[in-house]
């Protein structure tokens, strides 16, 4: 790849700016949201260096000089919608303030529907990506555990979120490609699934079913999912 760097380097500790020379003619915030755009409208593998160069008006190798790499760009983009994180004063309850950060991160990745593919602790170093890890500490103050402990904490919500939101996304995206409505494929599933069940073969499912024949309780499923983290923590 042009402009990579031989030797690992992070993207936050070079400057933005040197003191010399002409003022640049992009910040790193107008090639992250370049990228946004691109990828929350066409999704992840629409963003490549040619093409957010095309969005901002520049040419290829001119934003190499910005962005050294494709990963480098990848860390802009997650560290600006880190940025959209509301950071409120912890409300002393630590188990309803980790609520509140599950609810607001999945609805992140909903506005992002991307954000879930590029979960990773590589780029989670970011100046808005330590300032929310800051913020989830902070609530956590309360309780009374070691540092590692509310870290983990602080990873196995994050977890239960992208799973659960990651799985909603999946399934919009595969629904919006298939030629039928969504009621139609659950429809023709739910009865193959009604045969199986009924055949005999499979008698602690049919158990489960005849406990609970559904619909199943998507938001409840997620509070319930949430709330025995937090228990097996607490």
């Amino acid at each position: 790849m042009a402009g990579r760097a031989a030797v690992p380097e992070v993207i936050w500790s070079r400057p933005e700016r040197t003191g010399r020379g002409p003022r640049p003619a992009y910040t790193r915030a107008d090639i992250a949201a370049a990228a946004v755009r691109i990828a929350d409208a066409e999704g992840l593998d629409a963003v490549s260096m040619r093409r957010v160069a095309g969005e901002l008006g520049c040419g290829t190798m001119s934003l190499y000089n910005y962005v050294p790499r494709k990963e480098d760009l990848y860390e802009l983009m997650m560290d600006a919608v880190s940025g959209e994180h509301e950071l409120w004063e912890p409300s002393g309850d630590w188990r309803a303030d980790m609520v509140r950060v599950a609810h607001q991160t999945r609805a992140l990745m909903h506005r992002h529907t991307w954000l879930p593919r590029l979960m990773s602790p590589v780029y989670g170093f970011s100046p808005n990506a330590l300032r929310y890890l800051e913020h989830c500490l902070a609530c956590l103050d309360p309780f009374e555990a070691p540092y590692g402990t509310k870290m983990e904490l602080v990873a196995m919500v994050n977890g239960v979120v992208t799973t659960y939101a990651g799985n909603e996304i999946a399934t919009v995206e595969r629904t919006r490609s298939l030629p039928w409505s969504q009621e139609q494929e659950n429809a023709v599933r739910i009865a193959y699934l009604g045969r199986q069940v009924a055949s005999g073969a499979y008698p602690r499912l049919a158990a489960s079913f005849a406990e609970d024949a559904g619909p199943i309780d998507l938001e409840g499923v997620f509070e319930r999912a949430l709330t025995r983290v937090l228990d097996g923590f607490a």
